[in-house]
């Protein structure tokens, strides 16, 4: 069709200019383009529009580059046609309107891979009685998605001296390649050091997660969220529960980064923020814990948390109004199996009883 359209283009024009010539015999003929020029343009715009449908970062900005410049270079054969669906014979000016949608409709429907990013935000110095040192404020982003609420930790240079040894004992083949930042016995606290140690705890973490063995070691996620386990399992026993909710939720968030929300850890987190929200007079929060931690224990009718959330989900749901049915006929029929309820603690007790070591 677009080579139909450009035909008669041609032949309009060419008439036209005859026209003009026999009319104004050695006067200038009107500025128009030529045939070659309009059918390089043409090309040009199609090859663009049929390379330019990209969702990665750096490609991206390369390809917006490239149309500021002008440059309409022709992509390789396998990259103009993906799966064969224009063939290697196929023109770009040949590419219809609903195949630019198809494109469009099929590259937006595609996931964005997601990678997890490790951000230094802060580095503070810290003066205690008989010690000094570094304390740095680590963002953990997950790219390609806007997080409403950040999950962070904040460790000291002894707290990655630490993981790298571990990690080093465990995964000595693994952990040869991956650079460590060595302790100084002068300078820690100059901007310049400090600035480059931030620079190199980056790239540590992201190397560790980019191997699947190590991001999957408990060394490796208890780094990052047993510590905020313990604390809020203290302000909790301590009746300090609005502390102790901030940090079951940065928790939370911690391991949700991290994709572990299928551990045991993961329940004592929920467990921990159904007993601050309902602490707090948070019902409706608190039944939402709930129900995701009793869709996780779908299938998991031995599990020790399985009878207080169980319990707790049914006095949650009528308070607030919900549905209890299908947790109440869930509880039968663990009584039925021969499980003591009158026995089982509550949330409140599991999570004073739970070592966290």
């Amino acid at each position: 069709m677009a080579a139909r359209i450009l035909h008669r283009l041609r032949h309009a024009l060419g008439a036209e200019g005859a026209r003009e010539e026999r009319t104004h015999d050695g006067v200038e003929a009107e500025d128009c383009p030529e045939s070659s020029e309009l059918e390089d343009d043409t090309e040009g715009l199609s090859t663009r529009l049929s390379g330019t449908l990209s969702f990665s970062g750096h490609e991206e900005d390369e390809d917006e580059e490239e149309e500021e410049d002008g440059g309409g270079e022709e992509l390789p054969a396998g990259d103009a046609a993906q799966d064969g669906e224009w063939g290697p014979a196929a023109r770009p000016g040949s590419l219809l309107t609903r195949q630019l949608q198809e494109l469009w409709r099929r590259s937006r429907s595609s996931l964005v891979p997601q990678r997890l990013l490790f951000e230094v935000t802060s580095a503070s110095v810290v003066s205690e009685r008989s010690s000094k040192y570094v304390l740095y404020t680590i963002y953990l982003i997950r790219s390609g998605q806007l997080d409403r609420a950040p999950a962070a930790i904040s460790r000291r240079y002894s707290d990655f001296e630490r993981l790298n040894r571990r990690l080093r004992g465990r995964f000595g083949c693994d952990m040869a390649g991956i650079a460590f930042p060595r302790k100084r016995l002068r300078r820690n606290f100059t901007a310049e050091t400090i600035a480059k140690r931030s620079r190199a705890f980056e790239q540590f973490l992201s190397h560790l997660h980019s191997i699947a063995e190590i991001r999957r070691s408990p060394e490796f996620l208890e780094f990052f969220f047993l510590q905020d386990l313990r604390a809020a399992q203290r302000l909790t026993c301590t009746g300090m529960y609005r502390e102790a909710l901030a940090t079951w939720a940065n928790a939370y968030r911690l391991q949700d980064r991290l994709g572990v929300c299928g551990s045991g850890r993961f329940l004592l987190t929920l467990a921990g923020l159904v007993v601050c929200h309902q602490e707090l007079d948070q019902l409706g929060e608190a039944h939402g814990c709930c129900e995701q931690a009793l869709q996780l224990l779908e299938a998991q009718d031995s599990h020790p948390l399985l009878g207080p959330f169980l319990q707790a989900h049914i006095h949650l749901a009528w308070k607030v109004g919900k549905d209890k049915r299908q947790s109440e006929a869930r509880l039968q029929g663990l009584q039925e199996a021969g499980v003591p309820l009158q026995q089982q603690p509550s949330l409140k007790e599991c999570l004073i009883k739970e070592p966290l070591e």
